[in-house]
């Protein structure tokens, strides 16, 4: 069994969330690129650089298809980063209706290899996603930057989801 439409969904969300927060971030000057906030990961360039780096682990995980981007490379940009992610996110889509999540896998990770369910990474790549875009806008809320809404509501009314029915 696939996760289906509702896997499909929270890809769908993680997609919506992380392009918007990147065109936020687009926005600012490098010094703001360079801004953190004590209990996050770092600064707003390196958990950008991170959280596409990871997704792209993800998919290898996946899939065996070679990361286009690692971290090690250096921060691309915003922009760079935008379109890696937009790309990405779609193939995250793509495997979530693929794949299914009790499929066991082969990975490597800095510890070694293990044996783990497919579902167990799809999971990690929507937790680990939300968690760095909460670091993110910690440090672009402590410095005075707004970033909008991102929450699932806010998906909704992006794309449609959500239909004012007018004053009742």
């Amino acid at each position: 069994m696939v996760l289906g439409p509702l896997g499909a969904e929270a890809f769908r969300y993680h997609r919506w969330a992380n392009l918007h927060l990147l065109d936020v971030c687009g926005a600012l000057t490098d010094e703001q690129l360079q801004l953190t906030a004590a209990g996050t990961y770092g600064t707003i360039g390196a958990t950008l650089m991170h959280l596409m780096g990871a997704e792209q682990r993800y998919i290898w995980r996946l899939t065996g298809a070679e990361p286009r981007f690692k971290e090690k490379d250096g921060f691309p940009g915003v922009a760079a980063l935008r379109e890696l992610a937009a790309g990405s996110a779609d193939r995250m889509i793509e495997l979530a209706q693929e794949i299914n999540p009790d499929d066991e896998i082969e990975a490597t990770f800095s510890d070694g290899r293990h044996r783990l369910r497919s579902g167990v990474v799809l999971v990690q790549a929507l937790h680990h996603g939300n968690d760095h875009r909460t670091h993110i806008c910690t440090v672009l809320g402590s410095h005075g930057i707004s970033y909008g809404d991102m929450d699932v509501w806010a998906y909704g009314d992006a794309v449609g989801a959500i239909v004012p029915l007018g004053a009742g």
